[in-house]
């Protein structure tokens, strides 16, 4: 595995639709897997093919308490519940900017994995909303565009100085 550059934002390639995946082999196999190690790398719980300049429909994240990984290819989100949140999100694309973003607490995805097999997944609050921070970037929506509020990196900071002092 290797890893791969982040490209920042600004980009063409961020804020391009990417292709849809046609061939499934062993290149995609190992940019799945080096995109999987780049997000690690770089603390992250997603990431999107555009970010690493690919502009194919191929995403990667971790989901639930125990970080499954979990490979997104051309998926399409199908359902969203009318219920949302507002939640912090960060971006490795954007290094320095954090923001509270609005989002639906459940949506219901429909995707294929590395062979080409399709599923479908229900995901919930932080999951969703990493899922859908990922498929934005495959249609070439960046977060910066959804935040209602922005922080810096100290306020982010002190906030979870003081979440871990109250337990």
């Amino acid at each position: 595995m290797a890893l791969l550059e982040i490209i920042k934002n600004p980009a063409k390639v961020l804020e391009t639709k990417a292709s849809a995946i046609v061939q499934f082999d062993n290149e995609l196999a190992k940019l799945l897997d080096d995109m999987y190690e780049t997000m690690l790398e770089n603390d992250g719980v997603g990431i999107a093919a555009p970010q690493v300049d690919k502009s194919i429909q191929a995403a990667v994240v971790e989901l639930g308490e125990e970080r499954d990984l979990l490979e997104l290819i051309n998926p399409v989100i199908v359902e969203v519940s009318e219920d949302t949140g507002v939640d912090i999100e960060g971006c490795l694309s954007f290094p320095d900017l954090y923001g509270d973003v609005e989002r639906p607490l459940y949506i219901k995805v429909q995707a294929q994995d590395r062979n080409g097999e399709l599923y479908e997944l229900e995901a919930y609050d932080f999951d969703a909303r990493v899922i859908q921070h990922e498929v934005d970037h495959l249609h070439g929506i960046l977060f910066d565009k959804k935040i209602i509020k922005t922080y810096t990196l100290k306020e982010i900071e002190e906030m979870y100085a003081e979440e871990d002092e109250e337990q």
